[in-house]
C-alpha cells in the first residue's frame, strides 16, 4: 500500500517525460528526477527511456535508496504508528513495518524516533517490506553492552519476568540478569511489581565466555543517595528529631531510613513498656518521627529513639501513689529471684520471691505466677528518683505466724506434707507459710537413717509433733517418731543384760556377725563370741542361743554372745565343784596336796583341757 501511494504521488507530479531533457534535469536535480520518474509507465512499456537516462536513474537509486538485499543494520525513522505496528522509513523504495511487541522495552516510542532495523522479509504476500528491530538490536547488542560497561553509560531495560534470586531484563535484545539485591537500596518484598516495566540500569558485569550480563538499578540511585547522605550526616546532632521510614524490622530493633542514611532504634528504645518483638510497635514502610540518641565519629552508626519523644511514665505517675497502696498489674518478666509487674504503662515493680508467700521455704517465682497473669499486690517501697518500686503479694493475706502459739503449741500433733530434703532432715509444710523441720534423728525410734530420702518421699504426708517453737525466728522443730511410743522402753526390759534369746546368724561381717531378734533390733556378735562349746565357729544361717552382754538404749546398741552361754555353765559348775570340795575338805580334812590337785583339775576343765 505504501509503495502504491508513493507511486501514485510520483505519477501525479510527473508530466510528460518523453521530450524532457532527462540528462540535464537528472544532473541538475537528482532528487526531483527520482521523484518524478514514472516507474509504472516504464515497466508497462508506455514510456521509453533512453539507455543513458536509465543508467543515470540506476546510479541515483543506488546512491539514495537502501539496498534491501543487504543484511546490514540500518537506521530508520518512525513515520506512523497503529495499535499493533510501527511504520518505519528506511529510505528504501517503500516503508517497512515492525510489530510493536518488539518495542515493549520502549513504551514511549513515537513518530519521529530513530530506530535501528534489519530487513526481515523484503516483500511479504501483500508486497509489504517487513523489518525487524529485535534482530537489529541483537546484532548491535553486544557492542553496545560492552561499551556501556566500559563507559558506565545508563541503559534502558525491560523487566521480562522473575527468576531465582532476581529478575530477567531485556537490554538491547539481550537477556541480562538483575540480582534482587541490585534492584533498590532498600529490601524488596514484592518482586512482581517490577515485571513488565522499563527501567534504567548500569551494566556492572559481563562474562564473555558464557555470554552473561549482570545489570544494576541500585547502582544508579546510590550515587544520588550518597550525596543526600553526606548532606544529612553533616547536619546530624544529638537530640535532633527527624522523620524516617521503617526499612527493616529485626528481633533486636528497627532500621529507619532517614533519606539515604539508616539508623537503628533498639527494641529497648521503642517503648517505655516491655515488648517481646518490635513488630508490636511498628510496621514496614511506616513513617515515624525519631530522635537521634547517639552516633559514632564518622556517623555511620546512628542510634535512634522512639520512646524518648513521649514523657517518661514515671514522671506521669500520680503523686497520690504511695507505699501501702494496693495496685493491680500484669506479669511481664519472670526471673529466678522474682517477677516484674507492670502497674502502669512503662512503670514496673518487682515482687521478690520472698514476698510472694509467707512460707520461709523459698521456691522459684514460676511456682507462683506466669507471664501475662493479672495480679494484685501491695506497694512495699517506692523510689521516684531512681524509678524503682518493690511489691508484695503475701501482704494481701494474714500472716499465719500471727497466732502460731495458739494453732501449733509445743506437744500438739498435726499432719504435714514433705516439701524437700536436706542432709540433716526433712522440711514439712503444715499450711501455706508454716514450715517445720524434722531432724533425721527424729524420724524413727529404731531405724538408722543416713539420708531422709531413705525414709520418705517429697509429697508424702507425715504425722508430726511440735517439739520446739521459735516465734521470733519463725522456726518450728518437729518430730515424727514422737507420734508413737518408744519401743526401746519395752526392749530395755525384754532384752536386759544376761537375758537369753534364740536367733539365727543373719550375716557374717567384719569382726563378727549380726543377728535379728525382731524388725527393730539387730544385735552384733563379736568374733570371739561365735565359738561353740566344741571349739568350732558359728556360721551364717546357724541357729543358736545368745546371751545379751550389752544393751544401750540411747545409741540403740545391742551386743550378744553365744560363747557366754556355755562359759556361764562351766563357771557355775566350777563354783559348785569348789563349794563341794570345800565342804568335803571340811569333813575329812584332806591334805593340802589333795586340795591343790582338785583345784588344778577344775582349772584345766575351765581352760578346755580334758
Amino acid at each position: 500500500m505504501a509503495e502504491k501511494a508513493k507511486q501514485a504521488e510520483v505519477e501525479a507530479q510527473v508530466a510528460d517525460t518523453k521530450n524532457a531533457p532527462v540528462v540535464s534535469e537528472a544532473q541538475a536535480n537528482p532528487e526531483k528526477f527520482l521523484a518524478d520518474f514514472n516507474w509504472h509507465n516504464y515497466q508497462e512499456g508506455i514510456d521509453e527511456v533512453e539507455d543513458s537516462q536509465l543508467k543515470e536513474f540506476e546510479k541515483l537509486v543506488s546512491e539514495n535508496f537502501v539496498d534491501t538485499l543487504d543484511d546490514e543494520v540500518v537506521e530508520g525513522t518512525v513515520v506512523h504508528m497503529t495499535d499493533r505496528d510501527a511504520i518505519i522509513d528506511i529510505n528504501a523504495k517503500s516503508e517497512g513495518v515492525i510489530s510493536l511487541n518488539e518495542f515493549r522495552y520502549n513504551p514511549d516510542l513515537k513518530v519521529g524516533d530513530k530506530v535501528e532495523v534489519l530487513i526481515d522479509v523484503r516483500e511479504d504476500a501483500t508486497g509489504q517490506l517487513v523489518l525487524s528491530h529485535r534482530k537489529a538490536r541483537v546484532i548491535k547488542a553486544w557492542d553496545r553492552v560492552i561499551k556501556a560497561n566500559e563507559t558506565g553509560e545508563i541503559v534502558n531495560g525491560f523487566v521480562k519476568c522473575r527468576t531465582k534470586g532476581g529478575m530477567i531484563v531485556d537490554v538491547f535484545g539481550i537477556e541480562a540478569f538483575l540480582p534482587g539485591s541490585q534492584i533498590d537500596v532498600k529490601p524488596i518484598r514484592d518482586y512482581d511489581q517490577y515485571v513488565n516495566k522499563t527501567m534504567e540500569f548500569k551494566v556492572v558485569k559481563i562474562n564473555h565466555e558464557f555470554k552473561n550480563v549482570v545489570v544494576s538499578h541500585k547502582a544508579l540511585i546510590e550515587a544520588d543517595i550518597e550525596e543526600q547522605k553526606k548532606e544529612i550526616i553533616g547536619q546530624l546532632e544529638k537530640g535532633q528529631v527527624l522523620e524516617g521510614v521503617v526499612k527493616n524490622i529485626t528481633s533486636y530493633g528497627v532500621f529507619i531510613d532517614l533519606g539515604g542514611v539508616d539508623g537503628l532504634v533498639h527494641i529497648t528504645d521503642l517503648s517505655w513498656s516491655r515488648i517481646n518483638h518490635p513488630n508490636e510497635i511498628v510496621e514496614l514502610d511506616q513513617k515515624l518521627n525519631v530522635v537521634i540518641l547517639d552516633f559514632d565519629e564518622d556517623k555511620s552508626r546512628i542510634q535512634l529513639g522512639l520512646k524518648q519523644l513521649s514523657k517518661h511514665p514515671w514522671d506521669a505517675l500520680g503523686e497520690n501513689v504511695a507505699v501501702g497502696d494496693k495496685v493491680k498489674g500484669k506479669v511481664v518478666v519472670i526471673a529466678d529471684y522474682g517477677a516484674f509487674i507492670e502497674v502502669a504503662e512503662g512503670v514496673e515493680g518487682l515482687v521478690h520471691v520472698s514476698e510472694m508467700s509467707w512460707s520461709t521455704h523459698l521456691r522459684s517465682a514460676n511456682d507462683f505466677v506466669k507471664v501475662g497473669d493479672e495480679i494484685d499486690a501491695v506497694i512495699l517501697t517506692l523510689d521516684r528518683e531512681d524509678r524503682k518500686m518493690s511489691l508484695g503479694i503475701k501482704q494481701l493475706s494474714a500472716d499465719p505466724w500471727t497466732d502460731i502459739t495458739t494453732k501449733y503449741p509445743v506437744g500438739s500433733k498435726h499432719t504435714g506434707i514433705v516439701r524437700n530434703f536436706t542432709n540433716f532432715g526433712v522440711f514439712v509444710e503444715l499450711e501455706e507459710g508454716i514450715d517445720g523441720l524434722i531432724y533425721i534423728s527424729d524420724l524413727s525410734w529404731t531405724k538408722k537413717i543416713k539420708h531422709p530420702s531413705e525414709f520418705c518421699n517429697v509429697g508424702d504426708k507425715l504425722d508430726v509433733v511440735v517439739l520446739e517453737l521459735d516465734v521470733e525466728g519463725r522456726k518450728l522443730s518437729l518430730g515424727h517418731k514422737q507420734t508413737t511410743e518408744n519401743p526401746w522402753d519395752k526392749y530395755e526390759t525384754e532384752f536386759a543384760l544376761d537375758t537369753t534369746h534364740t536367733a539365727e546368724i543373719a550375716d557374717v561381717v567384719d569382726k563378727g556377725a549380726t543377728i535379728e531378734f525382731n524388725e527393730d533390733i539387730v544385735a552384733f556378735v563379736p568374733s570371739r563370741h561365735l565359738e561353740k562349746e566344741d571349739g568350732k565357729m558359728l556360721k551364717k544361717g546357724d541357729t543358736a542361743e545368745f546371751k545379751i552382754i550389752e544393751f544401750n538404749k540411747e545409741f540403740k546398741r545391742v551386743v550378744a554372745s553365744h560363747t557366754a552361754i556355755f562359759k556361764a555353765e562351766e563357771m557355775a559348775n566350777v563354783k559348785a565343784a569348789v563349794k563341794k570340795a570345800a565342804d568335803q575338805a571340811a569333813e575329812s580334812k584332806p591334805t593340802l596336796g589333795d586340795a591343790n590337785e582338785a583345784l588344778q583339775a577344775l582349772k584345766d576343765k575351765m581352760d578346755g583341757k580334758k
